[in-house]
C-alpha cells in the first residue's frame, strides 16, 4: 500500500506541471473587477456581447438580455455573473492574445480560458498546414515527455520519493494563490509555437534563400517561428556542421509529404503508373553521407518517341525518362533514366544518387511547385 501511494506522487506532480511554473499567476480579488466597470472600460467586449446575443435563439435571447440588464444595475457584481452561454460565446470570439490576457484575471477565468476546445480553433487556423500527417503532433508528444522527465528530476532533487513529496506539498497543497497550466494542453502547444520555444519537423522549398543549386527542391529541417518577423528559422540535417537559414516565409514551408526519414529510402509504389507528362518528386542526394532532398520533375518521352500522343508507347516501356527542366539542355542533371520494374537507388559520386519516387496527383501540390 505504501509503495502504491508513493508511486502516485510522480503522476500527481506531472499532472500539475506547467510550462510557466517559474512564472506563477497570482489573482486579485474579484470584487475589484465589477461588471459595470468592466463594460465601461471595454467597449470591444460590449460589442462582442451584443453580437453574441444576436446569434442566440430568440427564445433564449429575451431571458439572457433581462439577466444582463439586471446585472448592469449592480456595481458589485462581476463579469462571471453572466450566464454560461453568452460568457462561453464571448470567449470563443476572443483572439489568442485576448484569451491569454483573460486567463490572468482570476482563477475562474484561468480555468475557462485555458480549455482545449477554445485553443484548438486558433491552432488549426494558424498552424493547420503543419498538422497534416501528424508529424508535428508526434514531435510535440516527445517534447512533453522530455519536459515531464526533467520536472520529475528537478522536483526530486536527488532525494527520491521524499523530495517529490516535499515539492508536491509546497507547490500544490500550500500554494493556494496560483494555478498551473498543464504542459500537455493545447494552449501550451500554441504558445510554445508562437514563442519559438518548440521546434518541429517541416520541409523547406528552395533552401538557402533560393540558392540556384537547390532550385525546385524540398529538404527536411527543424523549424521554429519568429513572431516578430512572421517568419521561420530552419536547421538542416547535414554532414558535420549543421546548416541554418533564417527569414523563411510561410509559403516556402510544408509538412513532410511522406513518413520517410531524410536518410531512408522511400518505397516507390507508383512506377507502373508513370507516363509522359506526369509530375513527380524524387529523392536525390549528393553522396551517401548526406540526407535526401525531394526534387520536382516531369516524366519525359523516350528518344525513340516523337512525342505524338496518338502513337506514344512510352508507358509500356520498362525505361522511364525523368526530366528536371530547371536545368539547361545538355546538363548532366537535365534527365535520368530509371528501370520501371527494378528501380533502386541509382547514380554515382559525380552526378549524385536518385532514389524513391512519388507521383503527384494533387493539383495544389503541382501548382505550388510551378510557382517556385
Amino acid at each position: 500500500m505504501l509503495f502504491f501511494l508513493l508511486s502516485c506522487f510522480s503522476f500527481i506532480i506531472l499532472s500539475k506541471f506547467s510550462l510557466f511554473n517559474t512564472l506563477p499567476y497570482y489573482y486579485p480579488d474579484m470584487g475589484s473587477l465589477s461588471f459595470q466597470s468592466f463594460f465601461n472600460n471595454n467597449m470591444l467586449t460590449t460589442s462582442i456581447i451584443s453580437l453574441t446575443l444576436c446569434d442566440l435563439q430568440p427564445s433564449k435571447n429575451d431571458v439572457i438580455t433581462t439577466k444582463i440588464e439586471a446585472l448592469t444595475k449592480n456595481n458589485n457584481l462581476c463579469l462571471l455573473d453572466l450566464p454560461d452561454l453568452p460568457l462561453e460565446c464571448i470567449l470563443e470570439k476572443l483572439s489568442p492574445a485576448g484569451l491569454a490576457s483573460m486567463s490572468g484575471v482570476c482563477r475562474s477565468f484561468r480555468v475557462m480560458c485555458t480549455q482545449d476546445h477554445l485553443w484548438e480553433r486558433h491552432l488549426k487556423q494558424k498552424w493547420g498546414k503543419f498538422l497534416m500527417g501528424g508529424v508535428m503532433f508526434q514531435e510535440w508528444k516527445k517534447c512533453i515527455d522530455n519536459k515531464k522527465k526533467e520536472t520529475l528530476m528537478d522536483a526530486s532533487d536527488g532525494k527520491g520519493y521524499f523530495g517529490l513529496f516535499t515539492w508536491w506539498k509546497e507547490n500544490v497543497i500550500l500554494d493556494k494563490t496560483s494555478i498551473c497550466l498543464p504542459v500537455d494542453s493545447v494552449m501550451s502547444w500554441y504558445l510554445s509555437l508562437e514563442s519559438g520555444e518548440f521546434s518541429f519537423p517541416a520541409q523547406v522549398y528552395n533552401r538557402e534563400n533560393g540558392n540556384i543549386g537547390f532550385l525546385l527542391s524540398c529538404y527536411d529541417a527543424k523549424v521554429s517561428y519568429d513572431s516578430h518577423t512572421d517568419s521561420f528559422k530552419a536547421r538542416y540535417a547535414s554532414l558535420g556542421r549543421p546548416t541554418t537559414e533564417e527569414s523563411i516565409k510561410w509559403e516556402r514551408l510544408r509538412s513532410p509529404a511522406v513518413n520517410t526519414l531524410p536518410y531512408d529510402l522511400h518505397v516507390s509504389d507508383c512506377l507502373t503508373d508513370l507516363q509522359p507528362g506526369d509530375h513527380f518528386e524524387i529523392q536525390w542526394r549528393k553522396s551517401k553521407e548526406f540526407p535526401y532532398g525531394w526534387w520536382f520533375g516531369v516524366v519525359g518521352h523516350l528518344e525513340s518517341c516523337d512525342g505524338n500522343k496518338l502513337y506514344c508507347q512510352c508507358h509500356h516501356s520498362d525505361s522511364v525518362i525523368l526530366e528536371f527542366r530547371q536545368y539547361n539542355l545538355g546538363s548532366r542533371w537535365r534527365q535520368v533514366t530509371i528501370d520501371r520494374k527494378d528501380h533502386r537507388e541509382v547514380g554515382n559520386e559525380v552526378d549524385g544518387f536518385y532514389a524513391g519516387i512519388r507521383k503527384l496527383y494533387d493539383d495544389k501540390e503541382i501548382t505550388t511547385w510551378k510557382s517556385l
